[in-house]
């Protein structure tokens, strides 16, 4: 049996980490922030499917001026490990020329994934690519480019809860949390 503040997930025990009352507050921050630098540009928002999709539901409540919400989709998980590899699985329909295009991540750890929508938004000519992560894991990023808006700084750990999953399962749960076993 899980102790408090504990879930099991498939074969797995994780601990709470972060909760939804800090989540929200950070999101809250980065919507402040979002409005000041792009608001007035109608920006296109994509989120990063599936994992982001709280994040995005969550972040697009909070954001008072006018723009649009569009979904990729893409894959480099296989259970707790990258496949370092990233497929794109759906794709954008919208013509991003001109644009200024916000990619909305749940997380950036290695940051394959935002490279590839990155490399994939600029070759279909947006005028501006910024980045907007909930979560970001620097020990693991090996990136060579910009985070634009990061919600929080976190260690290396496999983490679920908040979109994020491990095997599929864990996504639903509000809080976020950590691989204990």
């Amino acid at each position: 049996m899980a102790k408090p503040g504990r879930i099991r997930v498939h074969d797995k025990v994780f601990e709470r980490s972060i909760e939804f009352h800090e989540i929200d507050a950070v999101i809250e921050r980065m919507a402040g922030e979002l409005e000041q630098d792009i608001g007035g540009r109608n920006p296109l928002f994509l989120a990063i499917l599936n994992g982001a999709f709280m994040f995005a539901a969550d972040l697009l409540k909070k954001i008072p001026f006018a723009c649009e919400i569009s979904f990729v989709k893409v894959a480099s998980y296989t259970g707790t490990e990258s496949t370092q590899t990233v497929r794109q699985l759906i794709g954008l329909d919208e013509d991003i020329s001109g644009r200024t295009v916000v990619i909305l991540e749940d997380i950036v750890d290695s940051g394959l994934t935002i490279r590839d929508v990155r490399s994939f938004l600029q070759e279909k000519n947006a005028g501006e690519v910024l980045i907007a992560t909930l979560l970001h894991k620097p020990e693991a990023f090996r990136g060579d480019y910009p985070i634009d808006y990061v919600g929080m700084e976190i260690p290396n750990d496999f983490i679920v809860g908040y979109g994020l999953d491990y095997n599929r399962h864990g996504r639903n749960y509000r809080d976020i949390y950590k691989i204990v076993e």
